[in-house]
């Protein structure tokens, strides 16, 4: 049964499959993440599985669908590592339909438009030396029947616009999915495995052009004592808060990304380890700039501060040379006491 929910969504049946899910999706009041996204299309694929069984059971007691349930779910009743596939092929199949409806507009349009210009051309010359009556009759025939080819002809370019629309926002949706696969749910920053082709692409770029760019990883100070003491949900508004003043310092086409935990991590195309300093401290001083409360008591939870590192790509680093001296650089940060920046090969 896997191999078959697998072709389907290899097939042409693709576009259908997208569709349909996301019509769910929007009729039943869920929002369209790429975990529920893949739930609803398996669903689909296979509307008489456990899956769907256990979604209608959700569904019909009111249970909301939140995040955790839905990885509850997607952990149990899907295999592994086949939402961005899944995305990529559901995206590609809707290009190629979009793709197929402009041609045939345009075909459409071009083979009315020669068909009523050939003909227009032949009256005319009959017009100056008409051989018989007969033969104009054939050619007034003619033209009745490109004024009914015309017609048909609008009717399938409204028909086929019609469709291309639908394509349009189909997607349009599947790039907000894509997007949303790419994201970190709390801090809405770059999730760890869009960081991952990020940095592989700049190593890459760097190699063949000779480029230079830093990578900058950022620590928040002492968050598991801070998480203890005040719990994760006061935890994660201390994420999200330091992922706020990162967002707005780190603009393309510099990348910001959780890299896991309480640990962030910038790339920084083009920059040398002397420009690159500047923005890093107006990061950590922004963000030790005021204390902050906790949302639920409004107690104060103090100033927060981070502690960073900077290194820079080397000729034949490998992406893991780049992280290791990024991390070294950190901990030196931390161990001189930290909210600070220290750059690679500083004493």
């Amino acid at each position: 049964m896997a191999e078959d929910i697998d072709s389907r969504f290899r097939s042409p049946e693709a576009y259908e499959l997208a569709r349909l899910a996301l019509e769910q999706l929007e009729s039943q009041r869920v929002w369209p993440t790429p975990v529920n996204y893949e739930l609803w299309s398996h669903v689909i694929a296979e509307p008489n599985g456990p899956l769907a069984r256990e979604l209608e059971r959700i569904m019909v007691s009111g249970e909301p669908i939140t995040d955790d349930l839905a990885e509850h779910l997607a952990s149990t009743y899907l295999p592994k590592g086949r939402l961005s596939e899944q995305i990529r092929d559901t995206g590609q199949a809707l290009s190629r339909e979009l793709a197929t409806a402009e041609q045939a507009i345009r075909s459409a349009h071009e083979t009315s438009e020669t068909f009523s210009t050939r003909l227009e051309e032949t009256s005319r010359t009959l017009k100056k030396d008409p051989s018989s009556s007969a033969l104009q009759g054939v050619v007034a025939n003619l033209t009745d029947a490109t004024r009914e080819m015309q017609a048909q002809n609008a009717s399938v370019e409204r028909a086929l616009a019609a469709s291309t629309s639908e394509v349009a926002m189909l997607r349009e949706q599947l790039e907000e999915i894509r997007k949303e696969a790419a994201t970190d749910p709390l801090t809405r920053l770059a999730n760890r495995r869009a960081f991952d082709e990020r940095i592989e692409q700049a190593r890459a770029e760097a190699d063949t052009k000779g480029d230079f760019f830093c990578l900058v990883l950022l620590d928040i100070d002492h968050f598991k004592k801070f998480n203890d003491t005040w719990g994760h949900q006061t935890g994660d508004q201390v994420l999200r808060y330091v992922a706020s003043v990162i967002r707005k310092r780190v603009l393309p086409p510099r990348f910001a990304a959780r890299f896991g935990g309480e640990e962030f991590a910038i790339i920084l195309p083009g920059d040398s380890l002397f420009d690159a300093s500047p923005l890093v401290n107006s990061i950590l001083k922004d963000v030790s700039a005021s204390s902050i409360r906790r949302r639920s008591t409004n107690d104060n939870l103090g100033i927060i501060t981070l502690s960073a590192g900077i290194a820079g790509f080397r000729a034949g680093d490998t992406v893991h040379d780049l992280i290791e001296r990024a991390d070294s650089s950190l901990y030196k940060a931390k161990r001189r006491g930290r909210n600070r920046l220290v750059v690679e090969g500083d004493a």
